[in-house]
């Protein structure tokens, strides 16, 4: 309403339309001013605008008091309920007024009904929180040995965005003996160093001189800011080009296209001739980057586009522009052009890997460095930040380097490479932008070996079983370790565990292959003198440290039929086995005459004896059991028969390859009145011999083992225990077989065998199985119940 007014007023309109407008607005104004510093927080204090302006609080709310915005978020805020004047948020005094010296902001503030207007004008004052800044921070000038004193060299201003004091007030020049400082003050643009020539340049004396510009601020405490020149002298000169502009500068947006005029540059030389002509070229100094993307023209001094322009890799340019005459020995005067570029969020992050090493011990600690990442971001701002870390459950981690954008892959745990010997580890960077772009990039680490790792057998322990009288020097079995490692710390030698003790002695007639794990036998084994023994083999890797194991060998000797039958009865005082036995003529059919003993050293069935008549005088006289070796009568004695029988006794064994003995008993039939006078000697005789059979036996059984020596007595004993009552040899012993038996217990892991025989008890029962026959043994029997002797073969019992 009040912008009709206004026009309304500009187009001069009848005095009617005036005077109808002034009847129902009232416009007033009044003018306010405040100061504050800059960085000011949000709802700092600023003025109270009801008591300056002199408006009554309540009218305020009323009224409708506002202050007038534009399309971008006020600075300022008034409370309507109090009319004070507060700050909306942190101000910044060169974002908002630029390169301003003074730093005025103008509000205008509302009442209606009647409508009223007052301006409040908001100083925001400098702080100095900025240092001063040279365009570059060196500067390389050339001038003539001909230069006069009192020459002048325009040197780039500094910039500070700060202002007024704060602003760059003064420069100074280090101490030297030829330039002298001037300040030229441009007013709104700043103070301008001008480097004066005080004493003429000798080349021949010194070709270069070097100064150190200051610039200094004057704000409470002062900052400052520097810049390196190096002057080269040039010999022979008098004018040189003078550009026509203190400052170059220009703004140009990325991806602009090619053959766009940037800028342009112009010099003059007071000079004539060539020595006058002006051309334009870039600065020695300038990069070949920059020459691919901008091109100048030597004649017009235009800068031109030339190739593609991105923020991404540079947000602004730098370009010294050269403006050189055509004498014999040119003068250049260097001039710096500023090319501003802007930006868009186009790039996403770069993953480079600086350094990877080839392998890492997995016995490395964690934190040990693998790889060296370098994670940039050509964007600016927020599209510039990057979040980086390690894809995925791995045992590494990604932390940042002491060295900007850097970062290092670290182990985060304990590494084993026989679990996993390979690693790709993939490296995920996202940028902050909206949206968010994003990079991966996978490296391949390798997992060294470290000897960590013992050799392991197979089997542990071993069971072998070997048959006796194996050939000396052959291959008996092997035995094998496996080792989780690789490389030298898998390679696996093995050796015999040996000492002292009677049961390694036996390793000594044992020969192994440390590479194979083969293992020889030196001789020939005998079952009947060592049925069993036990041993260790050693692995060793071939690690630094070396790492080893050990594994027990049980071995077990098996039986072969390499014993014959030994005859213990009868025995001949000479040691043939041959017997004289003597029966009355009376006796019935069925009456034993004697009975044949006999051993086998061999167990299973080469100790199984079967006894059969080889040669007799009369079949049908006689009678002999197969299994016990009993000689009983047949029939009764006639007169017509005999009173002398020789009987040829054949006793074999059960082996594949059979081997026997034989025993030759005379039997004399006598009347029974002289059998009976000779039972007194007979019976004292037959102790005599029974006597030496258990010598005999003895000796026999103790060449077996030492281990089974008290068990054989024990057996021994127990026989002797049941000799039959030969008080009256002619009486019958229906219980008593004369056979000798015997037992081996052995234990193979968690199993235990019992080899029995040839003596088994009645209840036992023969179950057909593997190397031999399988004795199951009942679990009740009888104690009265007496050992029957049987032939049976030595069979394993499990319990």
């Amino acid at each position: 309403m009040k912008q009709r007014g206004q026009e309304a007023w500009r187009q001069r309109p009848n005095l009617i339309a005036v005077l109808f407008l002034l009847l129902f607005f009232r416009v007033a104004s009044a003018q306010l001013r405040y100061s504050i510093a800059e960085e000011l927080k949000e709802g700092s204090f600023v003025g109270n605008i009801a008591k300056d302006l002199g408006i009554d609080l309540n009218l305020m709310k009323q009224r409708g008091f506002r202050i007038m915005s534009g399309s971008t978020e006020p600075l300022f805020k008034v409370n309507e309920n109090d009319g004070i004047l507060y700050a909306n948020h942190k101000i910044d005094r060169e974002e908002v007024c630029k390169e301003s010296s003074v730093c005025l902001i103008n509000l205008k503030t509302v009442l209606e009904n009647p409508l009223e207007v007052h301006y409040v004008t908001v100083e925001i004052t400098d702080l100095n929180d900025h240092s001063p800044t040279f365009p570059e921070k060196t500067k390389r000038l050339e001038i003539s040995e001909s230069a006069l004193p009192g020459a002048r060299y325009q040197l780039q201003n500094a910039h500070d965005p700060d202002g007024g004091t704060n602003s760059v007030q003064q420069y100074k020049i280090s101490q030297n003996d030829h330039f002298r400082l001037e300040i030229k003050d441009r007013g709104r643009d700043g103070k301008t160093p001008i480097l004066q020539l005080q004493r003429q340049l000798d080349r021949e004396a010194k070709r270069s001189h070097k100064l150190v510009l200051t610039a200094i601020d004057g704000g409470n405490p002062t900052k400052t800011g520097t810049v390196e020149i190096y002057i080269d002298v040039l010999d022979v000169n008098d004018n040189m080009p003078v550009f026509t502009k203190d400052t170059y500068s220009a703004v140009l947006q990325e991806n602009a296209p090619a053959g766009t005029t940037v800028i342009q540059v112009n010099a003059t030389d007071l000079d004539d001739g060539p020595n006058g002509e002006v051309v334009y070229s870039f600065g020695s100094d300038v990069k070949g980057k920059i020459r691919e993307l901008f091109d100048i023209d030597s004649v017009t001094g235009e800068i031109i586009v030339k190739g593609r322009v991105d923020f991404e890799e540079q947000d602004s340019y730098d370009i010294d522009i050269q403006a050189s005459d055509k004498g014999s020995i040119p003068f250049r005067t260097d001039k710096s052009v500023i090319i501003k570029i802007g930006d868009t969020n186009d790039n996403p992050p770069e993953i480079e890997v600086a350094s990877l090493s080839s392998a890492v011990s997995e016995d490395s600690r964690p934190g040990t460095t693998v790889a060296l990442i370098s994670i940039t971001d050509l964007d600016s701002a927020l599209n510039g930040k990057i979040i980086s870390y390690v894809a995925e459950d791995s045992p590494f981690t990604l932390t940042p380097s002491i060295q900007d954008n850097m970062f290092a892959v670290v182990t985060k745990s304990h590494l084993d490479r026989e679990q996993q010997s390979r690693y790709d580890i993939t490296i995920i960077a996202k940028d902050a932008g909206e949206p968010a772009l994003t990079s991966e990039k996978t490296i391949s680490v390798f997992v060294s070996d470290t000897n960590d790792n013992s050799p392991m057998f197979s089997v542990s322990p071993y069971s072998f079983y070997i048959i006796e009288n194996n050939l000396p020097g052959a291959s008996l079995f092997s035995v094998r370790a496996s080792d989780r490692d690789e490389g030298d710390n898998a390679l696996i030698s093995y050796h015999i565990l040996r000492n002292a003790d009677y049961e390694n002695k036996v390793t000594s007639f044992l020969n192994i292959n440390s590479e194979t794990g083969d293992i020889l036998g030196l001789k020939s084994f005998d079952f009947e003198t060592l049925k069993t023994f036990q041993f260790q083999v050693v692995a060793t890797d071939s690690g630094t440290p070396s790492l080893s194991s050990n594994v027990t060998v049980n071995v077990f000797i098996l039986d072969q039929n390499d014993n014959a039958p030994v005859i213990l009865y009868p025995v001949s005082s000479n040691g043939s086995a041959e017997g004289v036995e003597e029966i009355p003529r009376n006796v019935n059919a069925g009456h034993l005459v004697t009975k044949v003993r006999a051993y086998d050293a061999d167990i299973g069935y080469n100790g199984w004896l079967l006894f059969s008549l080889q040669e007799v005088t009369d079949h049908s006289l006689f009678g002999l059991d197969r299994y016990t070796g009993q000689i009983r009568t047949l029939r009764s004695f006639t007169e017509t028969d005999e009173a002398e029988h020789k009987l040829v006794i054949l006793v074999k064994d059960n082996g594949n390859v059979s081997l026997s003995a034989t025993a030759t008993v005379l039997v004399k039939v006598v009347e029974p009145k002289e059998a009976f006078a000779a039972s007194d000697v007979k019976s004292a005789t037959k102790n005599e011999e029974e006597n030496n059979v258990t010598f005999y036996l003895m000796i026999t059984l103790g060449s077996v083992s030492t281990l089974f020596l008290i068990s054989i007595i024990v057996l021994i004993a127990m026989q002797c225990s049941k000799t039959t009552d030969y008080t009256s040899k002619y009486l019958q012993e229906t219980n008593y077989d004369g056979t000798l038996c015997h037992s081996i217990q052995y234990r193979s892991g968690d199993k235990r065998y019992m080899l029995v025989g040839p003596r088994m008890s009645i209840g036992s029962t023969i179950v057909p199985g593997s190397h031999a026959n399988t004795l199951m043994v009942p679990d009740r029997r009888p104690a009265s119940e007496e050992v029957r002797s049987i032939v049976c073969s030595f069979c394993p019992i499990m319990f």
